[in-house]
């Protein structure tokens, strides 16, 4: 009897967390004058089965352009923190998105840094506009009604500009290991005038108070963030400071972040703290 249970249990768990990975494509009213045709906004819906209205858009780190031309270009841009969101996400049946940079803002791929989609593009209306077009595809085409966004150290540029100026057309941002000081190119320095204060829907906040990388330092967010603030402790400090592992990125502990922002987007309450 007990195997023939632990089969049972097997496939409602995979039924659970069954998925299908969709291209979303969203032409803007740019051209691209180099083919005289449409600048695109893409991204990668990774959708529950079962009814659902509830969609988070992730926006990566650097370089911030995910280049996506389909779903096959789904691995190569989540980093184990979006790993852990999307299993989490998907046995709740909320959709995660993966969002890209228009095709008039991808860059160079591969480097220590971006070299396009920035803080001119980021802050800007016309970014908000883009980010409608996918939105707008996700209502009209699936059905999804309710849309979280959340940016991760160099994709908090997007998060936060976007959380004031899409108002309560979102349900709330979520910004992780936001970027608050200028690289040594000088890029990222519009983060200092982000009128947190225009953000009308609720917000999180997530930073590891160890987090070693340097233009992401915790005491600036502490500085902002107030009661919105999901402080992590611990995790793993090896590899790159300001990459996709170590304490910037809850390197080791990623499940337990990743729960706690899948908590705030159900219930609105912040835990405070996690990890050791």
């Amino acid at each position: 009897m007990k195997p023939l249970l632990f089969v049972i249990a097997v496939a409602w768990a995979t039924l659970a967390n069954a998925q299908t990975d969709v291209l979303i494509e969203s032409a803007t009213a740019r051209t691209d004058p180099a083919s005289n045709s449409p600048v695109m906004m893409r991204a990668i819906l990774v959708k529950p089965t079962g009814k659902a209205d509830t969609a988070l858009l992730f926006f990566r780190g650097v370089p911030g352009y995910a280049k996506i031309q389909s779903t096959a270009d789904k691995q190569r841009n989540m980093i184990q923190l979006a790993k852990a969101m999307e299993r989490l996400l998907l046995a709740e049946g909320i959709a995660l998105v993966i969002m890209d940079c228009p095709t008039d803002q991808w860059g160079e791929y591969g480097g220590p840094s971006a070299t396009n989609c920035l803080d001119d593009y980021r802050s800007s209306k016309t970014h908000a506009d883009d980010v409608r077009g996918i939105m707008a595809r996700l209502g009209k085409d699936h059905g999804y009604s309710k849309i979280y966004l959340m940016g991760h150290s160099m994709g908090t540029l997007s998060s936060r500009w976007l959380a004031t100026q899409l108002g309560n057309e979102i349900a709330g941002s979520i910004h992780s290991a936001a970027v608050n000081l200028p690289n040594p190119k000088g890029h990222y320095g519009s983060a200092r005038n982000i009128p947190y204060d225009a953000m009308r829907a609720p917000v999180l906040h997530v930073h590891n108070e160890g987090d070693a990388c340097r233009g992401t330092p915790y005491h600036i967010v502490k500085g902002y963030a107030g009661s919105h603030l999901l402080t992590v402790r611990g995790g793993t400090p090896e590899g790159n400071p300001c990459g996709a592992g170590h304490l910037h990125s809850y390197q080791g502990i990623e499940e337990m972040v990743a729960r706690a922002i899948v908590g705030w987007i159900k219930t609105g309450k912040t835990e405070g703290a996690v990890g050791g």
